[in-house]
């Protein structure tokens, strides 16, 4: 139709030209009486001729929209065969829209629907005006494209053989479909994370629980929430996606409220939340919101967990450091579960995580001596490569090849020896991905957890024991605490080599009790060791720097950079591969300087792994930072690993978390500084 278009233009045009020639020439001739034209053309001719040009623009008008009406219905008749007859009113009904193109994308032909809705499109190219289209045209014909056109939604498909785009309109199924999921079901559960510390023994009457207990009715009022009271320090929560995205954007600020609120006490009160939407059943959605509860607990508290079905998990909060909350009783009761655990085990199998630090090898040899106590086999998976320097020297030094080859086990051994009924223990990490043989995981059937790292997303499947405490200092803390305080009768004894290992790994954790995360159970487990014949001197050895070592710990903290108040990062060398326990050192170092709340080092520490080690005083989260950039670990450490990336990325993907994120990771204190 196009190209007919443009020859009637060029028709029209070369007759008007020749009308207009011909009246030109008649004047030229009649003013200037060419051989006597005055007398030859009288006023008679002149009305004549006029009409004869009126007549062959009324004929030239009716031969083009004859013409006109004929490849119109040509276009119709090609486009029914396309669609088939006697389909117009079902397409209607349905509301699609048909339009046909040519080869140039130029409309031909369209149904009724946009005729109706006031949409004119012939003769327009159909790209021009939804330039989205075109994603149409190197797609499979099943790909569907969504645009928007006054105000109404169509899902749009094209067959590339006929020149056919199909619009079906979605408005009513869009509203329907986003009125659904905003009124979809939310559960959820707000505990009160030291309850029995905040409340003593006045329970209810305490006026810091009664005024935290107002605050979040107040709060759940605002926002369309409806709780149900089913412990003295937890509630249930119900709301719908619509109340559940208006908390988001708040950012759920009943934390703020509740830890302002307290400031000023000795304990001060802090919530935790789980929330589980998008799954239609609500016993689904109640064990979900069940397990995002337990993970915001084991992480410490103070934050707020949402998890989507088949979506990661979405962290708020999490600004406060856990409270060292354990109890006698509690380890105790912990211990004689281990206990039985091993007790009823056919053998034993340890391990930590992959650059086995000091603190994961003295919890796994503490877990070895429990082993020993209960007269069960027991190796520890040992992998040299696998290992931090320091780590391999302080083996190999403290141990003779003979007792080496006793107490451990490698990777790959380590799978054939699981048994029906062998115990997996897994000590300083709780992610399978991170731990030294992830095979074993996958095979064993009874698997037990300790760690004082906050709890991330991966975890171990279902193990039958799980110990992670994040307001400990460290793994080897509380290892040393299962063993001193156990009711095993006589009790259980560990050779002074294991105590000095374990009260080494104490030392690398806490940075010497420095650390923010040291507490008065902290030197109550370093005494313990002690009293078993640890040998400080010989702990502090283990950690000790060779010249190179400190050599290049300077040379990388001559890079430090300041992007925020607070926030220093340095960078190793692209081409120099450094080990992750002098990132981790140089990150410490840095800790060291006045004014300096958090610290990151980057550097690559295998040909195709980069890593950040992070380090903070306790008023910078810097495991959540370490989150947003799928790392993860505790409060004031956190680690994150690139693989196949380089230091330059890793920089790049620092400064954009730190830009979006700092000022949530920050303390109210920090905050008022910065």
């Amino acid at each position: 139709m196009t190209k007919e278009l443009r020859k009637m233009k060029i028709r029209a045009l070369f007759i008007v030209a020749l009308e207009l020639i011909s009246a030109a020439a008649l004047a030229v001739f009649y003013f200037y009486d060419f051989f006597n034209f005055r007398d030859i053309y009288i006023i008679e001719y002149l009305f004549a001729t006029l009409a004869g040009f009126v007549v062959i623009n009324v004929l030239f008008i009716w031969v083009m929209l004859v013409r006109l009406s004929k490849i119109r219905k040509k276009s119709d008749l090609k486009a029914a065969e396309l669609i088939g007859n006697d389909v117009q009113e079902a397409y209607k009904f349905g509301m699609i829209g048909l339009v046909v193109v040519d080869e140039n994308d130029i409309v031909l032909w369209t149904n009724d629907l946009f005729q109706e809705r006031q949409i004119d499109l012939l003769d327009i190219n159909i790209l021009e005006w939804q330039p989205n289209l075109r994603e149409l045209h190197d797609a499979s014909p099943d790909v569907v494209v969504k645009i928007e056109v006054n105000s109404r939604n169509y899902d749009v498909k094209y067959l590339s053989d006929a020149g056919l785009y199909i619009f079906k309109d979605m408005t009513e199924y869009e509203s329907i479909f986003e009125y659904s999921r905003e009124q979809a079901p939310v559960l959820g559960i707000i505990m009160l994370d030291n309850y029995s510390d905040v409340a003593g023994n006045l329970d209810d009457a305490n006026d810091v629980i009664s005024k935290v207990k107002n605050l979040i009715f107040d709060y759940a009022k605002e926002y369309g929430v409806l709780l149900r009271r089913y412990r003295n320090d937890a509630y249930f929560a119900l709301c719908n996606y619509s109340s559940l995205n208006r908390m988001k954007k708040d950012r759920f600020s009943l934390l703020e409220k509740v830890r302002e609120l307290g400031a000023k006490e000795e304990t001060p009160p802090t919530l935790s939340i789980g929330l589980a939407h998008d799954f239609p059943d609500v016993v689904k959605l109640n064990e979900m919101a069940g397990n995002a509860i337990d993970i915001a607990m084991s992480r410490g508290g103070d934050q707020v967990v949402v998890s989507k079905y088949g979506d990661e998990l979405i962290f708020f909060g999490g600004k406060s450091e856990a409270q060292e909350k354990r109890n006698k009783v509690k380890v105790r009761v912990m211990a004689d579960s281990v206990l039985s655990l091993i007790k009823n085990s056919s053998n034993v199998i340890i391990m930590g995580h992959t650059a086995m630090d000091m603190d994961a090898l003295g919890a796994c040899l503490g877990m070895r001596a429990i082993c020993e106590y209960c007269n069960k086999s027991s190796h520890i998976v040992y992998d040299p490569k696998l290992l931090e320097r320091k780590t391999k020297f302080a083996l190999t030094g403290a141990f003779s090849r003979e007792e080496l080859a006793r107490i451990t086990i490698s990777p790959s051994d380590s799978v054939d020896k699981v048994r029906s009924n062998t115990l997996v223990i897994v000590c300083d990490v709780h992610r399978p991905s991170l731990t030294m043989a992830p095979k074993l995981l996958e095979k064993a059937t009874k698997v037990m957890v300790i760690d004082h790292h906050r709890r991330a997303e991966e975890f171990i499947e279902s193990p039958v024991f799980s110990y992670v405490e994040p307001s400990a200092s460290s793994t080897c803390e509380l290892v040393t605490e299962l063993i001193r305080y156990s009711s095993a009768n006589p009790r259980i004894e560990i050779s002074p080599t294991y105590a000095t290992i374990m009260l080494s790994g104490i030392f690398l954790d806490t940075t010497y009790f420095k650390s923010k995360n040291t507490g008065i159970r902290t030197f109550e487990a370093s005494m313990v060791l002690k009293e078993y014949g640890a040998d400080n001197s010989v702990a502090d050895d283990y950690l000790k720097d060779e010249f190179e070592e400190y050599s290049l710990v300077t040379k990388i903290i001559s890079t430090l950079k300041t992007p925020h108040y607070g926030v220093v990062y340095c960078v190793a060398e692209e081409s120099e591969l450094i080990e992750i326990s002098t990132l981790a050192k140089v990150a410490n170092q840095c800790m060291q300087m006045k004014g300096v709340n958090a610290a990151f080092v980057i550097g690559n520490t295998d040909e195709k792994e980069t890593r950040i080690s992070a380090r903070s005083d306790g008023t910078i989260n810097v495991q959540m930072l370490a989150e947003k950039m799928f790392g993860g670990g505790h409060f004031t450490m956190a680690g994150v690993s690139f693989k196949n990336g380089t230091i330059k990325k890793a920089e790049e993907k620092l400064l954009e978390v730190l830009n979006e994120y700092l000022n949530d990771a920050r303390s109210q204190e920090q905050k008022a500084r910065a």
